[in-house]
């Protein structure tokens, strides 16, 4: 087993299974997509530990993967089915939008920055997962022209209500995320019901602010 296997396979066992991730697809996803081939040259020694790894690579904008345990438990909580059309966004180089290429019929993955985009569809064009199409856009507007969708995941954090990207999720649909709106931050899941938005609290954790989902700066007198 290569060095990067064996620290895929650690990451799983010390990291994800102990955090009660225990849908086998999510599993099998982590330990096939090859986390290292998403992050600068500089960092891969780094690709396995339990944290949220800057792959701006010098962009400038700021853009991260998010802890692997976070990005797992919230896949788990999704539910996401073999047909289901999913939205990822903000994927940033990718890695979020191939383990959900892995579980879901249809991916579109949103993100700002061109330059993860073109490396983010080379990475997964190579790993053979044809299934995502990538979108130049801010997480906050989503990708309405290919809506509704089943499931919406954000790969950081939001500090505020993504009302556009609730407005694209088909009835029954599911939407996960970190939200920084309340304090402590917490994982949550929002679902669709009967033209209705329902949320409920996952877990505490922390991930990075996704451009565009910032907190507006209150007005001062």
């Amino acid at each position: 087993m290569s060095g990067f296997a064996t620290a895929r396979q650690k990451m799983v066992d010390g990291q994800v299974r102990p955090s009660d991730v225990t849908d086998l697809r999510i599993i099998d996803a982590m330990l096939t997509v090859p986390r290292e081939a998403f992050v600068p040259e500089n960092l891969r020694a780094l690709a396995y530990l339990d944290l949220d790894l800057d792959v701006s690579d010098g962009g400038p904008v700021k853009r991260f993967l998010i802890k692997p345990a976070v990005i797992a438990k919230m896949l788990q909580a999704a539910e996401i089915g073999s047909a289901d059309k999913v939205l990822v966004a903000g994927c940033a180089t990718g890695y979020a939008a191939a383990l959900v290429a892995m579980l879901a019929g249809q991916v579109i993955a949103t993100e700002t920055d061109p330059g993860h985009a073109a490396k983010a569809g080379e990475i997964l064009a190579g790993l053979g997962l044809g299934n995502v199409t990538f979108r130049p856009a801010e997480a906050a507007a989503g990708d309405p022209a290919d809506a509704p969708y089943d499931v919406i995941v954000l790969d950081g954090s939001t500090e505020i209500t993504p009302e556009g990207l609730y407005q694209q999720l088909r009835e029954g649909g599911r939407l996960v995320g970190v939200f920084g709106i309340s304090k402590p931050p917490r994982a949550m899941i929002v679902t669709h019901s009967h033209g209705d938005f329902g949320h409920r609290a996952l877990f505490d954790a922390v991930a990075p602010v996704l451009p565009g989902l910032e907190r507006r700066p209150a007005f001062v007198f």
